[in-house]
Order: structure tokens, then sequence, then C-alpha cells
């Protein structure tokens, strides 16, 4: 029998799939007249970010994303005790709080130093990348004391410049 979470999934998913299948059966005519028809004039937004920054966060986020999918099936497995469940739920939240603190201080950072920057937190040490060529010793003091407001405990932070 069907139950109403198959039927909704089997329903978004024909949709899905007509409407793909739609689309790549357009013929190219309609979007060159929708080209001509949309003059709009040139706007330029560029934004500009570190090749080696934008490598940091991707690799960060699939690390992460990696790592919740697998708490999550413990959390799910019906052979965990109770502790683990704790257990992982706590990590959890830990993972969740960190991400969220993650983008505060970036936030925080482009704001104070305005470069594009990736911050990670692993227990209790925070590493800063900016992706500036200006280092200097005071700049990056306000950073840590940026950071370390953040935080009740002591932290270990790192500053590196790109």
């Amino acid at each position: 029998m069907i139950n109403k979470k198959n039927l909704w999934f089997l329903t978004l998913f024909s949709l899905v799939l007509v409407l793909s299948i739609y689309y790549v059966t357009m013929p190219n005519e309609i979007f060159e007249i929708n080209k001509e028809n949309n003059k709009v004039d040139n706007v330029v937004v560029e934004t500009k970010e570190s090749d080696i920054i934008s490598a940091l966060k991707v690799e960060d986020d699939t690390t992460v994303m990696n790592k919740i999918n697998s708490l999550k099936e413990k959390l799910t497995n019906s052979e965990a005790s109770t502790e683990e469940k704790n257990s992982v739920f706590e990590e959890l939240k830990q993972i969740n709080k960190n991400s969220s603190k993650e983008e505060t201080l970036e936030v925080k950072i482009k704001e104070l130093c305005n470069c594009e920057n990736f911050v990670k937190i692993e227990g209790d040490n925070v590493r800063v990348v900016l992706d500036s060529s200006d280092s200097n010793v005071s700049s990056a003091n306000n950073i840590m004391r940026l950071v370390q407001k953040e935080f009740d405990e002591k932290m270990y932070i790192s500053v590196k410049y790109n």
C-alpha cells in the first residue's frame, strides 16, 4: 500500500521528470527570441574569491556533510544504545554550533579586514585563512581578539594570509 510520503515523492518526481523532458525537448529558437526581446542594460557583477578560500570552503562543506550523514546513520540505527545515540546527538549539535559560529566569524572578519576569509573551528583551535596579501601583526592581533571575543573559554587561534 502506498503511504502519503511515497505518494508525494512520486508526484514530485513525476513533475520534475516531465519538466526536465519538456526543457530538453524545447527548440533553441525560443531562447534566442527571448534574448532579443529582453534587452537590459549591461550590468556587470563581479565576485572575487580566492581559489584557495573557495577550495577550503568546498572541502570543509564536503567533510562536514559526510560527517553529518554518518552521524545521522548512527542516530537512526536501531541497534545503537541510548548512550551512543545521545553522544551522536550531542556531536551533531556541536557541529551545527561550530558551523554557525564559523559563519558569524567570517562575516565579522570580512567587515573588519574587507577581504574574503575562511574560518574553521576544531575543538579549541580556530584557524583563520585570509585572502589578503598585506599581512601585518596588528591586523592579525585584531582578528585574534575578534575571534576570542566570541568564545567563553581560551581558544588557540591561528591567522594565515594568502
